[in-house]
């Protein structure tokens, strides 16, 4: 009775021992999983690559489609098993890999309705991300989580950036049509202009669209020089972002509770959602070792007067 009485975490044992197979890359079992889990998506992703080939799909296209629908099923157990391995189903089908693990099912049960959504499924290649933890590449997941940092944490200067970009490609797409508007095709209203300011800002120049005007010309140069100025503004945003949070090298162990990866070695609870992660949590619900006994024969003594 006592065997199947919930854990700290609120997990089973059946289900920790699920858990960690499934979601921890630092056991035997759970490493094994993964890497054949990556083989299997591999082989899918090429599955279905290979059925947009007319010549292969003529040839081969009901053998791909059986494959295709195999590697669905098998996908669609792994996913019921994540979410009954959790102690928060929930907050993992709406995390990143929760929804990940969800769009690539959907595609082949879709296309029982809809002509050729199977071909979306090559989203599954997203699954692949996992190749970081699987193979104990924790210096690879830490720096994975200051990136998301630094990204999250620039996000308001990121916006004010995009905004005066957005903002000045308007207004010198309109100076363009008011420039050029009368004697060159190329500009013949506002969201032309637009177009033109993009694509010249960006340093891209596709030269489908070009000033004829000496007026013209000489916008078009500023535009480029202020493009070539602004191409490090986000990389120097993010950098220092990144710079500033930076801390301690990250584990690959996965959060029981929130399904955050990711956390500092040695660490007790979870630094997003503050549960107690899994190998603490076994260790904490080990039964205590018997104390140690004394040989036989062996009796205290008092000290010799």
């Amino acid at each position: 009775m006592a065997n199947n009485r919930p854990l700290h975490s609120g997990l089973r044992p059946w289900q920790r021992r699920l858990h960690d197979i499934i979601f921890e890359a630092e056991t035997p079992a759970g490493k094994v999983f993964d890497v054949v889990l990556l083989v299997a998506i591999i082989a899918s992703v090429m599955a279905v690559i290979l059925e947009s080939v007319p010549s292969v799909e003529a040839r081969y296209g009901r053998l791909l489609y059986g494959i295709e629908w195999g590697f669905t099923l098998l996908f669609s157990v792994e996913y019921a098993l994540r979410l009954l391995c959790v102690a928060r189903p929930r907050r993992y089908a709406l995390s990143f890999y929760g929804i990940v693990d969800l769009l690539a099912i959907i595609p082949t049960y879709a296309s029982l309705f809809i002509a050729n959504s199977h071909e979306l499924l090559v989203i599954r290649a997203l699954r692949l991300l996992r190749v970081f933890r699987i193979f104990k590449l924790a210096r690879f997941v830490g720096e994975a989580e200051a990136l998301a940092d630094g990204l999250r944490d620039s996000r308001e200067k990121i916006i004010v950036f995009l905004t005066t970009v957005l903002t000045t490609v308007t207004i010198m797409g309109a100076v363009m049509h008011l420039i050029e508007g009368d004697t060159n095709p190329d500009f013949p209203d506002i969201p032309n202009g637009i177009y033109w300011a993009i694509v010249t800002m960006t340093t891209v120049g596709y030269g489908d669209i070009s000033p004829d005007t000496a007026a013209g010309k000489f916008v078009a140069s500023l535009m480029m020089v202020f493009g070539y100025s602004l191409i490090i503004v986000p990389t120097g945003i993010i950098s220092a972002e990144i710079a500033v949070g930076a801390r301690d090298r990250a584990s690959t162990e996965s959060c029981p509770h929130c399904m955050k990866e990711g956390h500092r070695k040695n660490a007790t609870f979870c630094d997003r959602c503050g549960g107690e992660l899994n190998d603490h949590a076994e260790h904490d619900s080990a039964p205590p070792s018997a104390p140690h006994a004394d040989p036989p024969g062996k009796e205290d003594h008092p000290p010799p007067g």
